[in-house]
């Protein structure tokens, strides 16, 4: 801000922590408020004084001659920060001040001008520090950061006084006046664009505001400030009518776009910055014109939690390897919140500069994207010294993995469980899929700190990094909460890079997985036993799947022979899905799939079926169901039901996975029962016995 005040008139500047102090004319303080693209506000010093007393404040303040900066008819408001033993609450001491300007006006005029919070003329400015009171003006009046043309909004959008600073830094008035062009990939509503076009063509920042603060000064020369904003027009009609570069603007979410060029046309500059709807993996040099220089800046997202933390990975893996594959030679500036999702751009940074984004500490990196720089990078993650808990954690992946060898090389199982909750401070379970990695987080109880257990779940990537490198862009993060109604077919979060999926095989099978958009991966992998069973015993029957998921058990039944299947669920994201693994399988039209409320579509008892998969959820409410399910209360039902449509000599495989499961002895009253859990839960499962319950039940002799 210092070079900004120095270009616009100011005679010397004097940097604080707080702000700059520039010393000039009242000309400077109008250039200020019109041209400053840095600046919040632009405060007038009035006072300084000593505070060590409530009395003090309002003696103080009715020192100053208020009637020269402000009349009666006048609304104000007062902005109060700091505190001390005498002024202990911001609102107390703006609440004396009100009282000693409108006490002066009341005695010498004998009346008063009115308090306005929302909208007033005139703001006072008071900060108060180490017992002393400074009272300024505040001549800009709203921020100055609203430039006026923001008109539709996105979430978490940057302030544009800020994304013109990270502009400057990024050196954009270079790269513009060499020639150079913009380009935001993930421009969200298009702040940094069209600050950008507004610096390129000489615009005014605060050009297009309708209200500053320094019109309802008394002191106001209206001719001055006419002749300034004239003067600012020239400069616009000027600056518009040069070659400007290229500037423009991408972003995977349509309705970004729609509100970057709101914003766009709201600024007056449709015919310079140009957006579109693209996802990041298609960003490419726009090909109209040569372009051989320029500045790649944007600020993706940076999440919250640690789930969209992991989510935002490969967003930023992808940023990296896109911008240094089709832009070498220019510059790329990256700001983000997050240091550790930085370090996935997997490029090394020229420079990095601090700021503030509201409250969050965030970082400018900026970075030389040259082509020949770190051959095969993007394959090979960033090794370190290992902390004492990820040596742990390293040690107790690879004890697990030795143990479960030679099963694996035995029964050519490739998806399995590694790790389940097994030291208690790192509640996950954790999932190898033929290479890629799957991390469920148990949900922290709400006594364990949310900075320790994120640090725990850096821990855990870290260890599995150092034991699998060749899965560094397939390791992938989830939170594991209690998931009701529709929320358990929804994507996990609105960031996350879509097409995941991938296909595994499990025996004969082809099994499409997807780990990042749905808080399950298409198969549960503690049912494999009971899969392979269903295959055995399927030769020449007729299959019924209900609750079926993906359909995987279908798959296999269909694989071990079954003359004909159907697959009952309600929801039609794991139909489409279930239909997707029947066509990887060339399964035929005898193999149908049904949408329908199982428990409603039980109760109908229609049709006959020689082997009968029920496996429930422990509790489902979902708006597309009628019933509330719950599968302790309603399984004598639900089994009955099944055992209805159950052909002579048939079988009914019932499981549910509710941990403090117990069947209904009226069950074993009426069928035969054998209780099969323990042949059925498999090898990379057995610390936790109880991740099923699974029983055979047949018609009574």
């Amino acid at each position: 801000m210092r070079d900004e005040l120095l270009a616009i008139g100011a005679e010397s500047v004097r940097e604080t922590v707080a702000g700059v102090y520039a010393f000039g004319n009242f000309e400077l303080a109008y250039r200020a408020c019109l041209w400053s693209r840095l600046a919040n506000r632009v405060l007038l010093p009035l006072a300084k004084f000593e505070v060590a007393s409530a009395d003090d404040l309002y003696q103080g303040v009715g020192a100053v001659n208020w009637l020269e900066h402000m009349g009666s008819a006048t609304t104000f408001a007062v902005d109060f920060v700091g505190h001390n033993d005498a002024i202990r609450h911001s609102q107390f001491g703006a609440q004396k001040i009100k009282d000693a300007i409108v006490d002066q006006f009341q005695s010498r005029l004998g009346e008063r001008p009115s308090v306005d919070l929302k909208k007033p003329n005139l703001r006072i400015n008071a900060y108060l520090a180490k017992g002393r009171v400074a009272l300024s003006l505040d001549l800009s009046g709203e921020s100055l950061h609203r430039r006026g043309y923001r008109v539709e909004m996105v979430p978490a959008p940057l302030k544009e006084n800020l994304a013109a600073a990270l502009l400057l830094r990024a050196g954009w008035p270079e790269v513009c006046a060499g020639g150079g062009s913009l380009i935001d990939p993930l421009c969200g509503s298009g702040t940094l664009l069209v600050e950008a076009a507004m610096m390129a063509a000489d615009i005014a920042p605060g050009l297009l505001r309708q209200n500053y603060g320094i019109e309802h000064w008394q002191q106001f020369n209206a001719a001055l400030w006419q002749e300034l904003r004239a003067e600012a027009h020239n400069r616009r009609r000027a600056g518009l009518e040069r070659a400007l570069p290229e500037i423009r603007g991408y972003d995977k979410d349509s309705r970004a776009i729609a509100a970057a060029e709101a914003n766009i046309a709201a600024a007056g500059l449709e015919k310079i910055v140009r957006v579109s709807a693209r996802p990041l993996a298609a960003l490419k040099k726009p090909t109209h014109k040569t372009l051989t220089c320029g500045l790649i800046l944007t600020n993706p997202p940076y999440g919250e939690r640690w789930g969209e933390v992991e989510e935002l990975r490969p967003l930023y893996h992808e940023l990296g390897k896109v911008a240094k594959a089709e832009f070498p030679g220019w510059k790329l500036g990256v700001f983000t919140g997050n240091m550790e999702l930085a370090q996935e751009l997997r490029l090394r940074s020229d420079k990095s500069y601090s700021f503030f984004n509201g409250t969050i500490q965030a970082k400018l990196f900026l970075f030389s994207l040259r082509a020949e720089d770190n051959p095969g990078e993007d394959n090979v993650p960033c090794q370190r010294q290992l902390s004492d808990n990820e040596a742990m954690l390293v040690n107790r992946f690879g004890k697990n993995t030795r143990k479960l060898k030679p099963w694996l090389s035995r029964s050519g199982v490739t998806c399995y469980r590694l790790y389940d909750n097994d030291l208690p401070e790192y509640a996950v379970a954790i999932d190898i899929y033929d290479g890629a990695i799957h991390v469920q987080e148990y949900a922290p109880p709400a006594t364990v700190d949310a900075n320790r257990a994120r640090q725990r779940m850096r821990e855990i990537r870290q260890a599995l990094l150092h034991l699998y490198p060749q899965s560094q862009d397939k390791l992938f993060f989830k939170e594991r909460r209690r998931q009701s109604g529709d929320s358990q077919y929804q994507p996990l979060s609105p960031w996350k890079q879509k097409g995941n999926s991938f296909v595994v095989a499990e025996g004969a099978a082809k099994i499409e997985v997807n780990l990042s958009d749905y808080l399950d991966s298409g198969v549960f992998l503690d049912h494999r036993p009971v899969r392979e069973m269903i295959a055995r015993m399927a030769r020449g029957k007729r299959f019924l799947n209900l609750f079926c998921y993906t359909a995987v058990a279908t798959v296999q039944a269909a694989l071990g022979g079954a003359v004909s299947s159907l697959s009952v669920d309600m929801s039609n994201t794991y139909l489409e899905w279930a239909q997707r693994n029947f066509a990887l399988n060339g399964l035929n039209a005898k193999h149908r799939t049904l949408r329908a409320d199982c428990l409603e579509w039980l109760a109908k008892r229609e049709g006959q079926y020689d082997l009968i998969f029920l496996d429930p959820p422990t509790f489902s409410n979902s708006k597309k169901m009628d019933n509330v399910l719950d599968v302790q209360r309603d399984h004598v039902r639900l089994i009955d039901d099944a055992m209805a449509i159950l052909a002579p000599g048939g079988t009914l495989i019932f499981s549910n996975n509710f941990r403090r499961f117990k069947m209904d002895a009226s069950v074993a009253e009426r069928y035969q029962v054998e209780d099969i859990t323990r042949q059925s839960i498999p090898p990379d499962f057995q610390r936790n016995q109880k991740i099923h319950h699974c029983w055979l039940i047949k018609h009574a002799l």
